[in-house]
């Protein structure tokens, strides 16, 4: 078949790989010039099974309350005259029962599970570098409290086949030394051996480079306007516009037998061409990339901060914190209130780590539903697939939805147990 993938972040040239493996003939449009430049290029580093519980539970609006006067909160919720973030917000409020809580973090380990194991089956088959590190995660706690809640969490996971163990302080500096400096505020921790991490801008070129040699056709630079269908009809095809050489705006539009969204945050916007809605709204999220100056000092572990929120990940020469997340609509401005935090909070656990002067900061928009479940599958339109909302695990889900959307496309039933969309 000839298939259109929209988007080229993590989700799309994922799914485009898969497909052309397949041996269908892949097209993919995106707007940037590259692959990988919008939500995959500066994210938090880590491949995060352990992360699968959702941000919608039980104690999550008590703590977005306390957290909306706090502009460097770790979580920041704007309110604005839009209707779509109310809209998500109160879906949120409805998906935090610890039923719908239990239920979508079982889903959602089952999905990272199976999509690490595609990612390093990919990286066998295909030896891609990206500077990644088969260490492990381990998420430290600086406070007894939220320790005490993680335990049994923690096994919820590992009733779902996560190795998430229990760790003292002792054991966390075992396992990172560069933790030591915060040895007298870390209180315990958990750690996931089998996790990971790398540079997913590395991987994302990487990948679309090969699928580029196995026959995929990329349009960079080339804006999708709408997608042209009759409802409980096919999608007939999809309006681009592009610069020509002079610096002109060219219209057209291409056909496919098969058409796959995989556009992130701006996934509902194009939807809305064919009467799809979709519960996903952007939360902005920023990093920090930082010169490794003494690697004695710097992580190599890939680690967690719970009571900041943020992650930190070595990408070679480099280390990365990432984190926050704050609900503003598709602003992409970086707030120096929030990079200063993340800094300050990153010099105060490794104070010799890296050349601070040297600092990029970067700001992302994390395509997130109201359970934190991603859209993978079929529309109401035969032709028309999705693949997004995927939040903050992007990295963490690309592979496996890739792979399984790809089924599907071809057919298939996947492999994966996941409540996929049938009929959106």
């Amino acid at each position: 078949m000839r298939v259109v993938v929209l988007g080229a972040g993590i989700a799309g040239v994922s799914s485009a790989w898969f497909l052309a493996q397949a041996g269908h003939e892949v097209t993919v449009i995106e707007r940037e010039p590259g692959p990988g430049l919008q939500t995959s290029f500066a994210n938090g580093g880590q491949i995060s099974v352990c992360h699968a519980e959702p941000w919608a539970n039980p104690k999550a609006p008590w703590k977005i309350l306390k957290w909306l006067a706090e502009e460097d909160a770790p979580l920041l919720w704007r309110p604005k005259a839009d209707i779509n973030q109310w809209r998500w917000g109160l879906r949120f409020l409805r998906e935090c029962t610890p039923a719908r809580a239990r239920a979508n973090l079982k889903s959602l380990v089952r999905l990272g599970l199976y999509s690490r194991a595609q990612l390093q089956s990919l990286r066998a088959s295909t030896g891609l570098a990206y500077d990644a590190l088969t260490r492990g995660i381990l998420h430290y706690y600086t406070d007894e409290r939220e320790f005490a809640a993680a335990i049994p969490a923690a096994a919820h996971m590992r009733e779902s086949g996560l190795d998430r163990q229990i760790k003292t302080t002792a054991e966390c500096i075992g396992i990172e030394p560069a933790l030591a400096h915060a040895r007298k505020i870390i209180v315990g921790g958990t750690y996931t051996p089998s996790d990971e991490s790398g540079d997913a801008h590395k991987f994302t070129q990487a990948l679309a480079e090969r699928a580029a040699a196995l026959g995929v056709r990329f349009r960079y630079g080339t804006q999708v306007l709408h997608l042209d269908g009759e409802e409980s009809c096919e999608v007939n095809g999809a309006a681009l516009r592009w610069q020509d050489e002079d610096g002109l705006w060219q219209t057209g539009s291409i056909k496919a037998d098969a058409y796959l969204v995989c556009m992130g945050s701006y996934s509902p916007r194009l939807l809305k061409s064919v009467g799809i809605t979709l519960d996903v709204y952007p939360v902005k999220g920023y990093s920090v990339t930082i010169p490794v100056r003494d690697g004695d000092h710097a992580p190599e572990v890939s680690l967690t901060d719970d009571g900041h929120k943020l992650v930190f990940s070595r990408l070679g020469d480099r280390f990365r914190a990432a984190g926050t997340a704050e609900l503003n609509g598709y602003d992409l401005s970086l707030n120096p209130v929030r990079c200063a935090a993340l800094l300050k909070r990153t010099q105060e656990i490794f104070p010799q780590a890296g050349d601070y002067a040297q600092a990029s900061f970067w700001a992302g928009l994390r395509p997130a539903t109201p359970g934190n479940l991603p859209y993978i599958g079929r529309t109401r339109y035969p032709n028309l697939f999705v693949n997004t909302g995927h939040g903050t695990l992007g990295w963490t889900e690309g592979a496996g939805a890739g792979h399984a959307v790809a089924q599907m496309i071809s057919g298939q039933q996947p492999e994966l147990d996941y409540p996929f969309c049938r009929g959106l």
